[in-house]
């Protein structure tokens, strides 16, 4: 298989490219460097296979040359971060929308088999109900979950116009390997790992109440791959919750990275956690139901919170 990447040099679509690699697949990365990090590529380009294309999805022209032969395209490529969005709202809906429309008109027009991309479980929005079903979701709380919602509605009136097959994949909050702890829109898990590894306090926004379907980045790869491959009828044109179906609050998340972490240096079994205000946009509790995926796409999450963080933590004290 032929395999087009987009924001490859990012947190999830590196993971992804070194798994295809490593299966003997032929990947073809796109980034422009917004977010991504040129260390991601590097081992990438020491594998056979591998071809970079440095360039921005707002681009129609690198959208075409990037999907040129490609039987797949995965879509990783976007400007996250509810924050980010909110303070440039513009910029994250020219990439996330403009971009991602790019991309669809690309596949389309090169007979790509399948597009499968990065949707959010910011879609649910202002929806009380747990655990998050596909088909029940709340208004938009931010610029970013508007972003993302529309690319859904993008990839229905594309399969319904012109029998172009994209599935979304609902990410609920991804971590792993790779994944930055530096910048301003750093993601929870990697920050909090690095403030501890430093002997600094984590700062929880809230009194630490609020939680999360932590999701760590093999089960993301294997539901890509699952996604991607599935000739299962009600696998076209559709969405899929991908978390491990838990949820853990953020008190309980920093002891467990503390207690992972204090296995390898037991001073930081002594850092206390701090408390801030509230984060505007974010949503008090998240649980996704996984049977949709499940049924359909046979998608089997191996790694609980526990079994994730111990991973991550290794990487982090290996790479930080």
């Amino acid at each position: 298989m032929k395999i087009l990447i987009t924001g490859v040099a990012g947190f999830i679509g590196s993971n992804l490219a070194e798994y295809f690699l490593e299966k003997g697949e032929e990947v073809v990365g796109l980034d422009n460097f917004a977010t991504g990090h040129f260390h991601n590529i590097g081992p990438l380009q020491k594998m056979d296979g591998f071809s970079f294309i440095e360039g921005d999805i707002r681009n129609l022209d690198t959208c075409h040359q990037a999907v040129k032969g490609c039987d797949y395209v995965l879509h990783q490529a976007a400007l996250g971060s509810v924050p980010r969005s909110i303070k440039d709202p513009i910029t994250s809906n020219e990439v996330n929308v403009g971009g991602f429309l790019n991309m669809l008109v690309a596949c389309k027009d090169a007979g790509v088999k399948k597009m499968v991309y990065a949707a959010s479980s910011s879609t649910y929005g202002d929806s009380a109900a747990l655990p998050k079903v596909e088909d029940v979701i709340g208004k938009p709380l931010s610029p970013y979950a508007i972003t993302k919602y529309v690319n859904e509605l993008y990839a229905d009136v594309f399969y319904k116009t012109y029998g172009f097959n994209a599935v979304g994949l609902r990410y609920f909050n991804v971590f792993g390997r790779k994944q930055d702890p530096n910048g301003a829109y750093a993601a929870v898990i990697p920050l909090f790992t690095k403030n501890l590894m430093n002997k600094q306090s984590p700062n929880i926004n809230g009194d630490g109440t609020y939680s999360r379907d932590f999701t760590y980045i093999d089960n993301v790869i294997q539901a890509n791959e699952k996604a991607m491959l599935s000739k299962h009828p009600d696998a076209k044109n559709t969405v899929f919750n991908v978390a491990y179906g838990d949820r853990t609050d953020l008190n309980l998340l920093v002891d467990l990275l503390r207690d992972s972490l204090s296995k390898l240096d037991p001073e930081i079994a002594k850092v206390k956690t701090t408390y801030g205000p509230n984060r505007v946009g974010d949503i008090p509790h998240s649980l996704a139901s996984i049977d949709k995926a499940r049924t359909i796409i046979g998608y089997d999450p191996q790694f609980n919170i526990q079994q994730g963080i111990n991973e991550a933590v290794k990487w982090y004290w290996n790479n930080l």
